[in-house]
């Protein structure tokens, strides 16, 4: 006999292992119903909650959901990536490009170019603009100052 408690589906909890499918779809700006990205038509993902994986408040939106479930979230910008920064819009000599990027390497408006950080660490920008020894990036999140649609479907919780 199955006690209530062994039958009882995995809760989402702070520092949960998930497989799950997702879709995040932009529900606001000029983009507003384009597709971010979308497991559900290839192999499920996995998350581990709390290692910065996801914004927090993504993950803070799945906590308590159960195993098995599908479910939609909206969440505003200031809950998923925040507000655009426009301080994170910043010039960038050709020296330091070059410093960062294989010899002879051409990039174009729109490409995302990694930079190493002076902790060591990695950060990346989107090329926006170039100019006489100089180029435009914005370093913010791509999904920031977006609203976000997430569409999530459970399928493991440990």
């Amino acid at each position: 006999m199955t006690s209530p408690i062994d039958s009882a589906k995995a809760v989402v909890r702070p520092d949960s292992y998930l497989t799950l499918h997702y879709r995040i779809e932009l529900a606001t700006g000029p983009a507003a119903g384009s597709v971010f990205v979308n497991t559900f038509d290839d192999r499920p993902a996995t998350l581990q909650l709390g290692m910065g994986q996801w914004a927090p408040g993504m993950e803070e939106a799945l906590l308590g959901h159960e195993e098995g479930t599908r479910f939609r979230i909206e969440l505003p910008a200031a809950k998923a990536y925040g507000e655009r920064n426009p301080d994170l819009i910043q010039r960038v000599a050709d020296s330091m490009i070059q410093a960062n990027t294989e010899p002879g390497t051409v990039f174009a408006p729109g490409d995302i170019v990694e930079f190493s950080a002076p902790n060591g660490g990695r950060y990346s920008g989107v090329l926006k603009e170039q100019g006489e020894g100089w180029a435009l990036f914005d370093f913010n999140h791509p999904l920031a100052g977006a609203d976000l649609s997430i569409e999530v479907s459970l399928l493991g919780v440990l």
